[in-house]
């Protein structure tokens, strides 16, 4: 079975998506995570998502300082397609202590930022330059890198809100070099393009954006994702 995941921003309002829930849309895992460097309401939205939904709940931070003991797993991600230490490891380091001392479940990821075709708020948080969805051999390379360096997952990201989602040749490429859990988002705003990703050899596909601006079709990508 293929999973679908929400990505919520604690900063936002999000009470139309839970209430969606409510009434049954339940999809298979919830991420909590925004793009600005604040850890503030983190706790407060996991208690509110609890309400609703006995699915996991994995933080997807965009800083060391996003972090809630109340969730049931951390994503500990390196942004592979980046050339600042600060991504590929400074913040990881940093966070250390808080996240033991927490002890929350971490999830080592390889996070691949890709080109969009436009310019989002990962892209301004993280300044790493996206690769092109065209260059399939550097996509892979890194790829296959994650898994050497023992990454359990793979995110292939376009951004939030992109204008281009991660295209179907990249995923199966990807899928081709690496066994590992693969995971897509970013630009997904109908059930035939996360159905498209599911068929091209992603694992999890995320959408968030999406669901902020229309709570309402929940509904129909939970119960037609295959």
């Amino acid at each position: 079975m293929k999973g679908l995941a929400v990505l919520i921003d604690p900063e936002k309002d999000y009470r139309p998506l839970l209430e969606e829930m409510r009434r049954g849309a339940q999809p298979d895992l919830i991420l909590i995570g925004g793009s600005t460097d604040s850890p503030l309401f983190m706790d407060a939205c996991i208690d509110d998502i609890r309400q609703v939904t006995g699915k996991p709940i994995y933080l997807f931070p965009g800083s060391r300082t996003q972090l809630s003991a109340k969730a049931d797993a951390l994503l500990y991600l390196t942004v592979l397609s980046a050339t600042d230490y600060n991504l590929l490891a400074g913040q990881q380091i940093a966070a250390a202590p808080a996240i033991r001392k927490a002890g929350l479940k971490t999830i080592p990821m390889a996070y691949i930022l890709l080109d969009g075709g436009k310019e989002t708020s990962v892209l301004k948080f993280t300044g790493s330059e996206p690769v092109n969805q065209t260059d399939l051999a550097r996509i892979t390379t890194l790829a296959i890198a994650a898994e050497m360096m023992g990454k359990t997952c793979i995110y292939l990201e376009a951004g939030s809100g992109a204008a281009q989602p991660v295209q179907d040749n990249v995923i199966r490429a990807v899928r081709e070099v690496t066994d590992i859990t693969l995971i897509v988002g970013g630009g997904i705003r109908t059930v035939a393009g996360m159905k498209k990703a599911f068929a091209a050899g992603a694992d999890v596909v995320v959408i968030g954006n999406h669901f902020e601006s229309h709570p309402e079709e929940l509904p129909l990508f939970c119960n037609d994702r295959g």
